[in-house]
């Protein structure tokens, strides 16, 4: 077999000899052929993109990354205590559950995209949380699962709620705009309006003994009812500017504290107010009373904070930290700490600020 396919390759007649190339035809040929390349590499890199574009898959390699908990960007107006855990609420309809022992963090699913403007517990299960839209939720589980409230009253103007307050029995009042103040008495299943929509925003409401009501808001405005709402009191105000909050530490005490650092007391249940002499040079968003340290506490603009005793007569003034900067909507006193919300979330024991997340 292989001698004939000796002799078969023996006998084919030679490859004729190749032409020797006329001067300057080598160049011209590969011109030739450069250009014809680089017409069509559009077109090849066009086919090879829809090429992958049908037929490549792309395939999973390792474990997807999830975005942080905590994102730069979020913000936290909102912050209550809910069965030995902390809730806070803000940017796009964002929940955390926050374990203040450990540090730990959850996010937990809403039904709204819609930044919440804060947030209020009854007990350690029952929470409500309120924000833009007039958008309510509700949790039965100490925040780990939330509904959306229907039929809410609304407003064919605006509809950003500000501020939930609750008070035992399922009593609960919404403020917001356009003179929005909201009442729930069935732990925020159903809501009525207290009064007559008005071109106003009630930055705070808070709710004293068993029927007095005190609102606080733009331009300094302070309304009073004592009989849950029914009726409704002017109260002349001593600052011209927003007023951010108020809180009391029983039915006669208490402080309202606003734009341009304006702090105000009160010591008959909020039917005459007092400016307290504060040197406080920057915007003021919440105060709340301090049972366990006998005190009260503030939150304001470039991470400052204000402190005074019970009658509101010394206040201090400071920064969280030098460092940080951030303003603050809400501050939460817990176990001798106070938890601070709004650009960033962490805690204070009067020494060092603690961010969470770092």
């Amino acid at each position: 077999m292989d001698r004939i396919a000796e002799q078969i390759a023996s006998s084919s007649p030679p490859a004729p000899a190749a032409r020797p190339a006329a001067p300057g035809e080598d160049r011209r040929r590969g011109r030739a052929v450069g250009g014809y390349v680089v017409s069509a590499l559009p077109w090849l890199i066009i086919a090879g993109l829809l090429w992958a574009g049908l037929f490549v898959k792309p395939q999973p390699v390792g474990a997807s990354l999830q975005p942080p908990v905590l994102e730069r960007r979020d913000h936290y107006y909102g912050l209550a205590a809910a069965d030995g855990l902390l809730l806070a609420a803000g940017s796009g309809g964002k929940i955390l559950r926050i374990d203040p022992a450990s540090g730990r963090i959850k996010r937990v699913p809403t039904p709204t995209g819609e930044t919440l403007q804060d947030v209020a517990t009854w007990d350690g299960t029952r929470a409500v949380a309120v924000g833009n839209d007039g958008v309510i939720l509700v949790s039965a589980d100490g925040g780990a699962t939330w509904t959306q409230v229907a039929d809410v009253p609304r407003s064919e103007i605006a509809n950003k709620f500000a501020r939930a307050r609750t008070a035992p029995g399922g009593v609960a009042v919404a403020s917001g705009e356009m003179g929005a103040l909201l009442m729930s008495r069935d732990f925020g299943a159903t809501w009525t309006r207290l009064r007559e929509e008005e071109d106003l925003a009630w930055n705070d409401v808070a709710l004293i003994g068993e029927a007095g009501i005190v609102a606080v808001g733009e331009f300094g405005r302070i309304v009073v009812s004592g009989d849950g709402g029914a009726t409704w009191n002017e109260i002349p105000s001593p600052a011209a500017s927003s007023l951010m909050a108020v809180a009391f530490r029983d039915g006669q005490h208490g402080v309202a504290v606003g734009l341009e650092g304006v702090v105000l007391t009160t010591q008959d249940g909020g039917l005459t107010w007092t400016r307290a002499e504060a040197d406080v040079q920057v915007h003021l968003f919440d105060v709340s009373w301090d049972a366990a340290g006998a005190r009260w506490i503030g939150a304001g603009a470039l991470g400052s904070w204000i402190t005074a005793d019970g009658e509101g007569r010394r206040w201090q003034s400071g920064r969280l930290d030098e460092r940080d900067l951030s303003w603050h909507t809400r501050v939460l006193p817990a176990d001798g700490q106070a938890w601070f919300a709004g650009a960033n979330v962490g805690r204070w024991d009067g020494r060092a600020w603690v961010p969470l997340g770092n």
